[in-house]
């Protein structure tokens, strides 16, 4: 697998569906059955990418609205998007 860096480019994987719960994200896998959940934040990443969009992207839009550290954010994000694509949720597009 590829490493995921800021110039990446992630998209919903395919037979993925999800909702959003009162500001959070319930997100369902079609292919596992499995649900997930995302808080307020992760949610907000959640819907940016419901569109194919650079990692970069969602770093600076979260450093915008949150008074957060740059490496901190970027280590949060890198991590979470490692995680969705690890649970079948996400895909790179290169």
């Amino acid at each position: 697998m590829a490493k995921i860096t800021k110039n990446s480019r992630v998209v919903v994987a395919d037979d993925v569906v999800s909702c959003d719960l009162d500001g959070e994200a319930a997100i369902l896998n079609l292919k596992d059955g499995v649900y997930y959940g995302l808080d307020p934040i992760g949610a907000k990443i959640w819907n940016s990418i419901q569109k194919t969009c650079l990692v970069d992207d969602l770093i600076e839009m979260i450093l915008k609205e949150y008074n957060v550290d740059r490496e901190i954010c970027e280590n949060d994000i890198l991590e979470l998007i490692n995680e969705l694509i690890d649970n079948g949720l996400v895909k790179v597009n290169e």
